[in-house]
Formats: structure tokens, sequence, C-alpha cells
């Protein structure tokens, strides 16, 4: 694995986890999206791509935009490179090495509502056939 060419700090990553500067976030959980347990760690350098993840997380917590490093090798995420966006101008990469927690993104802002239900909608109806598809 190499890293990821173009990639620059500052990288963030959404979640719904409570946690704090020096703790690591590591692959082998379940993803913000679904139950399936994930052997990589996904994270952006786009402030736009970790606010999706952090809206659509799973689960009750307060949602959270983590600024993180990688503490090892990463790549290109292929869920979204070239996959559903020429290139990748998401900023999306994984890594199988932990993210090591830095800070808070302490002020951002949301969605529109109705444009987070339509992402809500779509991914509900991906569930329903089977179509998530995470390339892990």
């Amino acid at each position: 694995m190499t890293y990821a060419r173009d990639a620059e700090p500052p990288f963030y990553h959404g979640t719904r986890a409570d946690l704090q500067p020096g703790d690591l976030l590591a692959p082998g959980f379940a993803s913000n999206f679904q139950a399936q347990k994930l052997s990589w760690i996904y994270f952006t350098a786009t402030l736009d791509a970790a606010i999706w993840g952090c809206e659509l997380a799973r689960g009750a917590g307060r949602e959270r935009i983590y600024i993180v490093e990688p503490t090892g090798a990463f790549e290109d995420d292929p869920n979204l490179t070239d996959k559903k966006f020429p290139g990748n101008i998401t900023c999306s990469y994984r890594s199988r090495d932990p993210l090591r927690i830095v800070g808070e993104v302490a002020e951002w802002e949301g969605h529109p509502p109705e444009r987070l239900q339509e992402m809500k909608d779509m991914l509900a109806r991906r569930a329903a056939t089977g179509d998530m598809g995470i390339i892990d």
C-alpha cells in the first residue's frame, strides 16, 4: 500500500463517537452507514465529506467532526474514487492503520434538512435492495 497522491492535511473523520485528542480510530468496526465491519478506516480532506459522514452516521450520539492524522499508509477510497466521481474530488481516503485524533472542528454548518433527507432516503433504498456495496 502506498500513500495517496496529492493528499494533504488537514484530514477529517465525521462520526457520532465521543472521542478525545490522542484517541485512535481503528479499522474493524461497523461502518457509519451499515452494520458491516470494515477492515479499513475512512477519512477525508474536505469538510463537506466529513459533514456527510457525521450526519449519516448511525447512532444517537452528537454529530462530530474530528481532525485526524493517519498513523500509516493510506490510499484513495475506491468507493468514491473513479466509481462515483472522476478522480478523487471528495479527497476521500482509507487506511488499515489507525487515525489519531488531534482535534475537533467546533463550528460547521450541516446540509439543508431536505438534502439530508434525500441522502438518507437514497441510502435506505440501497439498503433495501442490498446495494450498499462498500468495497472492503
